[in-house]
């Protein structure tokens, strides 16, 4: 079923876009608006803007903007109707709907339905490891054993799946979930070939949900128990429609406050040593859960703080395996310290060793910045082989080039020629020579953002200019519409509203520019509505509606000069509001009758005496008007 407009209006009312935005990314104070690297294309310098004032946002790299629905819309994929669902379970604001039925299931998205499931099998895991006797017995003893308490399992939302074929399955079908859709989420696989039937994924393990940002339940990990040298220690599940596992960092829902409060983010490897350090009070977490670390998860760090100091167990071998991860962590701009602990330890097993306390002053005191602590896996080489120092200092300087920021490499340059025994000038040299040869793409990759810049800033202008057949009647259109949008609902007399003047004045004018067209339709249609004001646009369930809306509010807010050289004026004040609605309607209606007075002339050169006459009226009634709506706007008549 549908959601009331009236909970419609309850969610907008409470959804203020800082609170909205800041679940998703750590915004910086500039001026009136607020900042942050754009979460919807790869950037290094803050192009998004949050503008509280209007409730809007606006990147002006790529171009999208919106209101805090359209944000969560964007960012998480969601239908408008599912991105109200979740901003309503987030204020929790009841939203009224019947029980759903199997046909109503089957008629979600795929995305909403995935969510769905999977939110039903975690909470049968939990039910299982809580409730029944080979969850309690096998289960939550082992969580147990490894000194994880009951509010800790509840806070990661940790289970059991029975050691049995079809346990999971039974009880899904029970509540009518098709095997299509359990197998979509990756909760069953099919039997071998030649087999009929399916079985549980994860039978006879202990449960890790992975959760997406904003809490819900994407996938699973989960480890066996008993010894099975043919099967994994660790699964988890497939890649779906919801879950990609190079943009997921496990315990980020947990951590992230955490994460903006520290201004720092720990990153382990797996799911335990997640759960032991924040059980311990060190909530400020994640792990890459045993994968190479990506750009996306860099990324995803990013948005939290710009600081990551990366946990490593004492394996120098493996360390040097994943060294590439920690340079992607480089490359996406944030600040990389690294600590190593003693020999076969790992956060896990250390934290429970030395205790919380002990645990902090030795990260404190055994963290080192990134290009520093690779050096230093080297200084031992360097000793036994000097005639190494060149090729050593080659992969340094090849890392120190991927910091986008040019003080912390000529910092990184100072630290390392120190540390291995080489002139700073050498490394200098070294570290041009790469930065030249990568010249060439990095100046292609600026001239494409700022392609995209631009592309950002002339949405109102330009590129509707491209779809008319001429611009004056772009740019008077796009001022009506911008008047529409930024005052709807604002009275212009005691009796008069904005857009109900509009209507009566254009109610004979043709709108030419199909987005246009539309919002002046939409116009039409709810005009008289009680909540009909700017908000209408920004949350409107036509895509192009809310864009184009969004567009015009944070163009405006930038108080453009451009608006002015385009003969847009922007009102300082109410009063002045009829004022420039008037002059906008005799602008279009100007703009009309020249185009008219074009039409007409083709037929005064018509060879049919008749049709010749029917022209000369036409075209003295079009010039009539036309000086009129000339007087009108205080212009200088012209002539023939």
């Amino acid at each position: 079923m549908s959601i009331s407009r009236e909970t419609i209006e309850r969610i907008k009312s409470h959804a203020d876009i800082v609170e909205v935005v800041s679940d998703y990314l750590t915004l910086k104070r500039r001026g009136s608006s607020l900042t942050a690297c754009c979460p919807f294309h790869n950037e290094k310098s803050p192009s998004f803007h949050v503008n509280p004032r209007l409730g809007i946002y606006k990147c002006f790299g790529c171009g999208k903007s919106g209101d805090g629905i359209s944000f969560v819309m964007e960012y998480d994929k969601l239908t408008y109707p599912e991105a109200l669902r979740q901003l309503a379970q987030k204020y929790q604001i009841e939203i009224e709907e019947d029980k759903l039925s199997v046909q109503q299931k089957e008629n979600f998205s795929e995305r909403e339905s995935l969510l769905i499931v999977l939110n039903y099998a975690k909470n049968y895991y939990q039910q299982i490891l809580f409730e029944h006797s080979e969850g309690k017995s096998l289960g939550l003893s082992y969580f147990k054993e490894r000194g994880f308490s009951e509010k800790t399992i509840k806070a990661f939302e940790l289970g059991y799946s029975l050691d049995t074929w079809e346990g999971f399955l039974t009880e899904a079908k029970a509540n009518q979930y098709s095997i299509e859709l359990l197998e979509k989420a990756g909760l069953i696989k099919p039997r071998e070939e030649g087999k009929e039937g399916h079985y549980d994924r994860f039978r006879g393990r202990v449960i890790f949900p992975i959760h997406n940002p904003q809490g819900k339940v994407i996938a699973f990990g989960a480890r066996i128990l008993k010894s099975d040298k043919e099967s994994a220690k660790y699964l988890n599940s497939p890649e779906t429609e919801v879950y990609h596992k190079s943009n997921v960092l496990y315990g980020m829902f947990q951590a992230k406050n955490a994460i903006r409060t520290e201004e720092n983010c720990f990153l382990v490897e797996g799911y335990t040593d997640v759960v032991s350090m924040y059980q311990a009070g060190i909530e400020n977490v994640v792990a890459s859960s045993g994968t190479s670390l990506t750009h996306e998860q860099s990324r995803l760090i990013r948005r939290y703080t710009e600081n990551v100091t990366v946990l490593y167990d004492g394996d120098p071998a493996g360390i040097k395996a994943s060294l590439r991860g920690i340079e992607i962590l480089l490359e996406e701009g944030l600040n990389v310290r690294v600590a190593l602990f003693p020999d076969k330890e790992d956060p896990d097993s250390f934290v429970k060793k030395v205790g919380v306390v002990a645990f902090k002053e030795f990260i404190s005191a055994n963290t080192k910045d990134f290009v520093t602590f690779k050096a230093s896996l080297f200084l031992d080489e360097l000793k036994k082989d000097p005639l190494r120092k060149a090729e050593i200092a080659k992969d340094l300087v090849e890392s120190i080039s991927k910091i986008p920021d040019v003080l912390k490499r000529s910092v990184m340059v100072q630290e390392t020629a120190n540390l291995i025994g080489l002139s700073e000038a050498a490394l200098l040299d070294e570290l041009n020579r790469v930065l030249v040869k990568k010249k060439k793409p990095v100046i292609f990759e600026r001239q494409s953002t700022e392609e995209k810049q631009e592309i950002g800033y002339q949405t109102l202008e330009e590129s509707f200019n491209e779809q008319s057949e001429t611009i004056t009647v772009d740019k008077a259109e796009m001022e009506i519409i911008r008047i529409l949008i930024m005052h709807a609902g604002t009275k212009i007399n005691d009796d008069l509203r904005v857009e109900n003047y509009l209507l009566a004045e254009l109610e004979e004018v043709e709108f030419k520019t199909p987005i246009f067209l539309k919002i002046m339709e939409q116009t039409k249609s709810f005009a008289s509505e009680n909540y009909f004001g700017r908000d209408f646009f920004l949350t409107h369930d036509d895509s192009e509606i809310r864009q184009q809306a969004s567009d015009i509010l944070s163009k405006v807010s930038e108080t453009s000069p451009n608006w002015e050289r385009f003969s847009i004026f922007i009102p300082k004040k109410d009063e002045e509001l009829a004022t420039v609605a008037y002059d906008a309607v005799l602008r279009l209606k100007g703009q009309r009758l020249q185009e008219m007075e074009i039409e007409a002339k083709k037929g005064l050169a018509s060879d049919d005496p008749e049709e010749q006459e029917k022209a000369i009226k036409l075209y003295m009634a079009i010039k009539t008007e036309s000086q009129k709506i000339d007087k009108e706007k205080g212009t200088v008549v012209r002539k023939n």
